[in-house]
Formats: structure tokens, C-alpha cells, sequence
């Protein structure tokens, strides 16, 4: 897997059960949709492997699922700490003002007196809407609110302009 077409969607967070089972915890918005990719890149130390899922299921907060070639309590230890990733190639294709957070990551944002905050460091859920945490010369959290406080959103230019007072 090419890894900058791919992106990472959950970590292992170790064994479950004796027989190989992994327990994941998902970066994607519901827990369900990492269960929709059934190939994966698994990295351990800067090393991959492209590995099939056999069977997943939602397990509270984690996503559990048996890999193609795990089979013992031991091999699944193993991978604990690992990155999962998938093919961008994978996603679905979004609407218009509808973005992955992959993609916004490492953006500049400006505000519309053409102050510069700094990049796009990620994000996080607030229940009300997401916030950028935005790292510059001081972190900044912006409500990513389209309209309202997000004005533009330019992938191509890296760029994200924002009605945001500077001294927030």
C-alpha cells in the first residue's frame, strides 16, 4: 500500500479472546464504518502488512475483529500500538462543503483580515459541531462551523479562511 494514498482509520488496542481477535479503536465517525474496509495496512514499526479482515463486530467502545493470518492470543499481542490503515482510494466520495478530517489536517488557516493562525494540528467533537485545534504561535480552537466562522476551504491551496477574531 502506497502510504501517502492511504489513511489511518484506528490503532490496535491489543488481544481480544485467545484465538487471534484484535480489539480496535476507531478514528471514523461511527464505529461501524472501519468494518466497511476488508483490507487493511497494519503498522508495527515502520513496517506494513496488507492484511484481510475475516470477521469484525462493534464490542462497545471498540471494534473487534479476526485478520487473515492472526490466529493466536500471542501474534495479536504482537500488533498492539499498531496503525491501521486504508486506501484513500476506499472512501466514499463526499458532497460539496463535506471533508474528511485527513484532509483538513496541516492546512493554513487565515482570518479574514488575513491574519495567519498556523496549520490545522486536528481536530475534535464537541457534540455541537467540530473544532480545528490550530497550532501557530499559540494554539487556537476554531469552531468549524461552514458560513458562520469557516468562509472558504481550499484544498488545492492548503487554505482555510476563517471569520475568527485573532485574539481568541
Amino acid at each position: 500500500m502506497d502510504l501517502s494514498n492511504s489513511i489511518v482509520v484506528g490503532k490496535v488496542a491489543g488481544a481480544y479472546g485467545v484465538r487471534g481477535w484484535l480489539k480496535i479503536f476507531p478514528f471514523t465517525e461511527s464505529k461501524e464504518n472501519i468494518l466497511g474496509f476488508d483490507r487493511w495496512s497494519v503498522e508495527k514499526h515502520k513496517g506494513e502488512n496488507l492484511v484481510k479482515v475475516s470477521h469484525g463486530k462493534v464490542h462497545g467502545k471498540f471494534v473487534v475483529v479476526q485478520l487473515e493470518g492472526v490466529d493466536s492470543r500471542e501474534q495479536a499481542e504482537g500488533l498492539k500500538g499498531s496503525l491501521v490503515r486504508i486506501e484513500k482510494a476506499g472512501l466514499k466520495k463526499l458532497g460539496q462543503d463535506e471533508y474528511y478530517w485527513t484532509d483538513l489536517i496541516g492546512l493554513t488557516v487565515k482570518n479574514l483580515s488575513e491574519v495567519e493562525f498556523g496549520q490545522v494540528d486536528s481536530l475534535m467533537e464537541t457534540g455541537a459541531n467540530d473544532v480545528l485545534v490550530v497550532k501557530g504561535e499559540r494554539e487556537r480552537l476554531v469552531p468549524f462551523i461552514l458560513e458562520q466562522v469557516i468562509k472558504t476551504v481550499d484544498l488545492d491551496n492548503k487554505l482555510i479562511v476563517v471569520d475568527w477574531d485573532s485574539e481568541f
